[in-house]
């Protein structure tokens, strides 16, 4: 385990990622870190998963999540944010985060044409209510706008 912080369960979903000491604004915190796949080999291989810890690094490749940063959880009011820091992912503090606090980003899941609504539960005066960003949120709106209009 990487020192200073604590998997346990969550509030948000299942289990999460905890400070157990003071995090520094700027900070680095974890590395978002595992095995390489393109997109299309990530598919197939996790098919039939209900659950995956994939996280894109923005090139058409996947990152197979594997640690600590696996555990972070989506927040629309989140204390992280990921950062490509050469060809790395690091999770990094948005703010000053207390000893027991779970960590969290924004997931800013996107180009997605499954009917998935990644439904989001994070408890934030201004949750969106999807793990979606809101481009993505837009985009769905967009199309469902157009799919309305054919039907009419």
């Amino acid at each position: 385990m990487i020192p200073g912080l604590m998997i346990r369960s969550s509030s948000i979903h299942a289990a999460g990622c905890y400070a157990t000491r003071p995090i520094s604004k700027g900070a680095r915190v974890v590395q978002y870190d595992g095995p390489v796949f393109t997109k299309d080999e990530a598919d197939e291989r996790y098919k039939d998963r209900f659950i995956t810890y994939l996280f894109s690094t923005g090139n058409g490749d996947v990152i197979d999540g594997f640690g600590a940063a696996m555990f972070i959880n989506h927040s629309c009011d989140p204390n992280c944010e990921t950062e490509h820091i050469g060809k790395e992912i690091w999770v990094v503090a948005l703010r000053d985060i207390a000893p027991g606090e779970e960590l969290t980003y924004e997931y800013n899941l996107h180009d997605s044409d499954e009917e998935d609504q990644a439904d989001c539960y994070c408890g934030a005066a201004k949750c969106r209510g999807t793990m979606y960003s809101e481009d993505e949120v837009k985009r769905r709106a967009r199309i469902a706008k157009r799919k309305a209009k054919t039907k009419a």
